[in-house]
């Protein structure tokens, strides 16, 4: 299997769909898309890690991601209080041209995440950023979780008020950088990587996202895989839906895969190399 060489590979175009596994993608793609599949070892297995390996230089590429962790708040990920402990001194501000937040434009409340839809009239409203960019990312959240028909979002809304819990600090006089603040970060990191390491704790944060109806029925693993494939589904539409428009080599890929029990993973977590996690798609669109 290849690396997936993603800043070294021809394109033009990358819509990015984040947490896409293989597997799934190559079961229901050609539904939507026409074009030579192939499987690719991602570089990480979580957003920040994939990130932080993926652009080391200065990329003259404008990003319109979905995803938080891809920011144009100048915030190194190893410092942000909401979501990524890791030891990454990485902000997309450093490295890539022009990002836009359609995390934060597009947010959907209803859903508690950004619709596929968002990417789209986020590039379609800053096409001259795109004609001035050697590439264009497009940076789905989907398929990964919260699942679209449950409306939930969970997850993702914590982190959002974790975003605006951190821009307030950093707006006040101390910059919240008091002893309690400190012992904070000291210790969450810690509490976070023992709770990572528990597979029934992984499990609990899947099942925010889940209905209780269907765990019963069908148990965690089909009940997650259904709705994530579902959600998978509507990203391709949208994707199916932009593609027209896009004047040059289209590649649909992912940052990482997505992992539902197996060798004790749900989810996805920062350098957990195992297969549901790293092998991506690589569709080089016709």
């Amino acid at each position: 299997m290849e690396n997936q060489h993603f800043l070294e590979s021809q394109w033009d175009y990358c819509l990015v769909l984040d947490a896409c596994r293989y597997d799934v993608f190559s079961e229901v793609y050609d539904d939507y898309l026409d074009g030579t599949l192939e499987k690719r070892r991602s570089v990480g297995s979580s957003t920040p890690e994939w990130a932080s390996r993926t652009f080391t230089e200065e990329h003259d590429i404008a990003y319109f991601s979905g995803n938080p962790f891809i920011n144009d708040l100048g915030i190194p990920l190893n410092e942000l209080q909401w979501g990524a402990s890791c030891d990454y001194e990485w902000t997309a501000a450093d490295h890539i041209t022009d990002v836009f937040d359609v995390w934060k434009t597009g947010w959907d409340d209803d859903l508690g995440t950004v619709p596929p839809e968002s990417l789209g009239e986020a590039f379609r409203a800053n096409r001259e950023a795109v004609e001035r960019a050697d590439r264009t990312v497009l940076h789905y959240m989907q398929p990964h979780a919260p699942y679209l028909s449950r409306g939930k979002g969970q997850k993702l809304k914590q982190i959002q008020k974790g975003i605006r819990r951190q821009e307030e600090a950093d707006t006040a006089a101390d910059g919240g950088s008091g002893v309690l603040s400190s012992v904070g970060d000291t210790i969450r990191p810690k509490v976070e990587q023992t709770l990572e390491g528990s597979e029934l704790a992984q499990k609990a944060g899947l099942w925010l996202e889940l209905d209780p109806a269907d765990l019963v029925k069908n148990g965690t693993r089909e009940a997650a895989l259904e709705l994530y494939e579902e959600n998978l589904r509507i990203a391709l539409e949208s994707v199916a839906d932009l593609i027209p428009e896009l004047d040059g080599r289209v590649v649909v890929t992912a940052d990482h895969g997505e992992a539902f029990g197996e060798e004790g993973v749900w989810e996805h977590h920062i350098e957990t190399h195992i297969p549901p996690l790293v092998e991506v798609p690589w569709l080089e669109v016709e």
